[in-house]
């Protein structure tokens, strides 16, 4: 039985402290088994939003895991960004850059997508395929299997499509016969739950808002998704709950309910 938080593209050093306060209530009362932070955790990689950053996620009392995103790079110290891209980033959240986690009913598996050469744009390679692929054959059959990466795998909108991960078809492919449910995701500050078609088997692409940072998009506010399975849900059923932050109320509400029944053998 596991709750699952994910918390994506906080930007901290954008970060809105209404809303930042209001996340740390919501997961003092939802109290979540993992923590999942999908990127873009600060929004220029400067020493001082990692710092922010952690002493928030220290706040929230879960086991993290988290990946970097194109914004946890520096952008403007080139030395830094080409010789040592995640010094700051490793400082802050450990030397796993691409973190697992395994309980008996939830097995997560984090991908670094983020490129130092790139800007923007994640890309992903063969080795990381199948080395993803490689741990969900492992995994048990009561367990939900989770795949972390920063940008999408899949898109509801035209203006999106450049934003998809380079190499997500070959993933897709591999990742969905080897058995994963759920790939989760950020980037785009556009949350939505996705079935994906013409796989192994059935897929799901779970997309997360901006958490806490101004960048939101126009009509969408800052959001984060929780994920229920096992006992916190019906059976067989993984329930995924996006949560919007109210500023009438500076609390996040539930917004919408996605009910996904994976597959097992």
């Amino acid at each position: 039985m596991s709750i699952l938080l994910q918390i994506s593209d906080p930007h901290f050093g954008t970060e809105q402290a209404p809303g930042v306060e209001a996340l740390a209530q919501f997961a003092r009362q939802h109290r979540p088994d993992v923590l999942v932070l999908s990127g873009d955790i600060t929004q220029r990689a400067r020493p001082c939003q990692f710092r922010a950053a952690r002493a928030f996620v220290d706040r929230l009392g879960a086991s993290v895991l988290a990946v970097p995103g194109n914004h946890d790079v520096p952008l403007f110290d080139l030395w830094t960004r080409l010789r040592r891209p995640y010094a700051r980033y490793i400082a802050a959240f450990g030397a796993a850059l691409e973190p697992v986690h395994h309980s008996p009913d939830l097995m997560v598996v984090c991908v670094n997508t983020k490129r130092p050469r790139r800007h923007k744009h994640g890309e992903i390679s063969a080795l990381q395929v199948d080395r993803v692929a490689r741990l969900l054959e492992r995994a048990e059959s009561a367990q939900l299997r989770v795949v972390v990466v920063h940008q999408p795998v899949a898109v509801t909108r035209a203006e999106d499509v450049s934003n998809r991960l380079r190499g997500h078809a070959a993933a897709l492919d591999l990742w969905a016969a080897a058995g994963a449910d759920l790939v989760m995701g950020g980037h785009i500050h556009f949350p939505y739950v996705m079935p994906l078609q013409g796989l192994a088997r059935p897929l799901w692409v779970v997309q997360a808002g901006t958490a806490s940072s101004s960048r939101v998009r126009e009509g969408v506010p800052n959001s984060v998704n929780l994920l229920r399975w096992g006992a916190h849900a019906a059976p067989g059923c993984c329930r995924i709950e996006q949560w919007d932050y109210s500023a009438d109320d500076r609390a996040f509400l539930l917004a919408r309910v996605s009910e996904v029944r994976p597959a097992r053998a």
